[in-house]
């Protein structure tokens, strides 16, 4: 209210007054409160102080109005009091475990005002002597909860606590954080650990999610179960039955342990299979890898264009390099050919030189037989002679005189001869060496005939590349000489001394196979001596004549037989009569015939590689 206004006061307006403005306001506050708890329980100033209606050391306020009733305490039976809801009987049935150890002794002392015995009879109420008073219950209920242990104990085996796991479903899924998130926070109150990690939202980061299974799954809950134990260590007999009991006890403490433990495990394991986060997490892993995985595969491919642009480059280099050399051979071959073509020039005009001038010296002879004989040897001196030679040769012709010509022809040719002498001479000398070398080695002394041929035949027959090659041909040589017993080094350097250093020896060896070949054919050396031309009509009449043609198989013959034998499987009908239409000299016979020999020869091919294989095992 404003004062009243005195008739000496002057009015005057300072401003304009603003327009009113509606505010609401909540009430809150400790005061707040205990007017509602006022209101609430029907109490005046004077009964309910602002004190009593706060909460203890923690916060938490006893509703009386939750306190047991007389008949839920006239219900108990003291001799059940283990069953029994101790909470409850106290009154602290909403906070329970969250009751502080002085909420608890003030709910105590107000249970023994209002319900021992003396004061019930004080009331007026009547009261039974002994101890099957429901206060027994009381009493007990504050044993176990006044006592830190033997509350724990209890608080382990809370019948008002729910052990529900949410399954592993759809329904889960996808409401996850409104079914999981109540069931970690209630049993959080098991962990030994006081701050627990939140379950946090959808938008908590991976280390916070993973900081929160790690938890969970390493959890370490305190909770025990000695309040069930089915019999007191107390009550036995002597030491032996209490060991006894303590053992059963521990048992099935163990057990229930167990079980709980697989409990929280089934439960982190269901949470861990429905939280979106960790698919979201794996998809950004997922993606990440992909694309480290992209980024690498990008470096590696502008790595290997890089690589492959610096090849081309050096390969174009090494191109235009070779090219360049290339063209320098060719060029410096071109010369080389012009030099040598004139040289050929040059020496095919003496060659010609000598035999013109020989021919008009009659070949320096007197009569008919020396005449053929110096024949013989013009053409030899003209084809090994030098050019410097024919030349000096030449000049000492061409002076007219025939006695200083032929001495000078008779001269070249005793010199020509000599040289000739002289390398034969080396050359048995060489093989000597090369011999007393091998003997003094311990190697076989002398090569027989048939070994050499089987030798070139092996050769031939195993190229370079077979697998074991000398053990090969040498076991090759012993299946098909009787009493060779040839070793892959004796092989191989009779194989390299034939190659190298012996080719007349190769001659022989091929002059004597031919030589046996014509006695076991004797009756067929005619047909092979006539003319080429004559080849094709003798072999059809030997055909026609004895069914079969005795001739060797040539080259062209042996191709032609076996681009027949791709052309017709063996599946062909009248395989081995078109076969014979595609070789005219060859009858059907001789075509099987042939045929069954290549197929022993590469049997025995095969036989001698398994030979040498087992020969080197051993």
């Amino acid at each position: 209210m404003l004062p009243v206004a005195e008739e000496t006061d002057d009015t005057s307006v300072l401003r304009k007054i603003s327009s009113l403005v509606k505010v609401r306001v909540e009430p809150v506050g400790r005061w707040y409160e205990a007017h509602c708890l006022r209101k609430r329980h029907k109490q005046t100033l004077s009964e309910h102080s602002v004190s009593d209606s706060s909460s203890s050391d923690q916060g938490e306020s006893v509703d009386e109005s939750d306190e047991a009733d007389e008949a839920l305490l006239q219900s108990l039976d003291p001799r059940e009091w283990k069953n029994q809801d101790h909470y409850a009987v106290l009154g602290l049935k909403k906070i329970r475990w969250k009751a502080s150890e002085e909420q608890i002794k003030k709910a105590y002392k107000k249970k023994v005002l209002k319900h021992h015995p003396d004061k019930r009879r004080s009331r007026g109420q009547k009261v039974k002597d002994g101890e099957d008073d429901y206060f027994t219950c009381i009493t007990r209920a504050y044993e176990i909860l006044g006592n830190p242990t033997k509350r724990r104990s209890f608080d382990s085996v809370d019948p008002e606590f729910n052990d529900y796991i949410p399954p592993n479903n759809a329904a889960s899924k996808d409401q996850f954080f409104e079914v999981f998130r109540p069931v970690f926070e209630r049993n959080a109150r098991w962990s030994r650990k006081k701050n627990t990690p939140g379950f946090g939202d959808e938008n908590s980061s991976y280390d916070d999610v993973c900081h929160f299974y790690s938890f969970w799954y390493d959890f370490d809950s305190w909770r025990e179960y000695s309040y069930l134990d089915e019999e007191e260590k107390e009550k036995g007999e002597n030491r032996d039955e209490r060991r006894w009991i303590e053992k059963q006890n521990k048992a099935a403490r163990q057990k229930r342990k167990k079980e709980e433990t697989a409990r929280i495990r089934q439960l982190v394991d269901n949470a861990y299979a429905c939280d979106p986060r960790i698919q979201r997490f794996k998809d950004e892993e997922k993606e990440r890898k992909v694309a480290i995985k992209r980024a690498k595969q990008e470096a590696a491919r502008a790595k290997a264009e890089e690589e492959e642009k610096e090849r081309q480059k050096v390969l174009e280099e090494e191109r235009i390099k070779r090219e360049k050399e290339e063209e320098e051979a060719k060029a410096q071959a071109a010369i080389a050919k012009k030099d040598r073509e004139a040289q050929k020039k040059i020496l095919k005009k003496e060659r010609k030189t000598l035999r013109t001038v020989a021919k008009e010296l009659e070949y320096f002879a007197s009569d008919e037989t020396e005449r053929v004989n110096n024949m013989a040897e013009v053409e030899k001196l003209a084809e090994l002679l030098s050019l410097g030679s024919l030349q000096s040769l030449n000049q000492v012709l061409a002076n007219g005189d025939p006695e200083k010509s032929k001495e000078a022809f008779l001269e070249k040719l005793r010199e020509m001869n000599e040289e000739i002498e002289n390398e034969k001479q080396k050359l048995l000398a060489a093989q000597q060496k090369q011999s007393s070398s091998e003997t003094s080695q311990g190697n076989k002394k002398v090569w027989r005939e048939e070994e050499i041929q089987m030798l070139i035949k092996g050769v031939n027959l195993f190229p370079a590349g077979t697998k074991e090659r000398w053990e090969v041909i040498a076991s090759f040589i012993s299946q098909h000489v009787q009493g060779s017993q040839r070793s892959a080094k004796e092989v191989l350097g009779k194989a390299k001394e034939l190659q190298k250093n012996d080719t007349f020896l190769k001659q022989e060896a091929s002059k004597k196979a031919y030589e046996k070949f014509e006695k076991e054919h004797k009756s067929n050396s005619k047909a092979e001596s006539e003319p080429s031309r004559r080849m094709e009509s003798v072999a059809e009449q030997q055909i026609r004549e004895t069914g079969t043609n005795p001739a060797p198989w040539t080259v062209e013959e042996q191709k032609r037989l076996e681009q027949a034998l791709k052309t017709y499987p063996a599946n062909t009908p009248d395989r081995w009569d078109r076969i014979a239409e595609v070789l005219p000299s060859r009858s059907k016979k001789d075509c099987m015939k042939r045929y069954k020999e290549l197929v022993e020869m590469v049997r025995a091919k095969k036989s001698a590689q398994e030979a040498a294989a087992k020969l080197k095992k051993t």
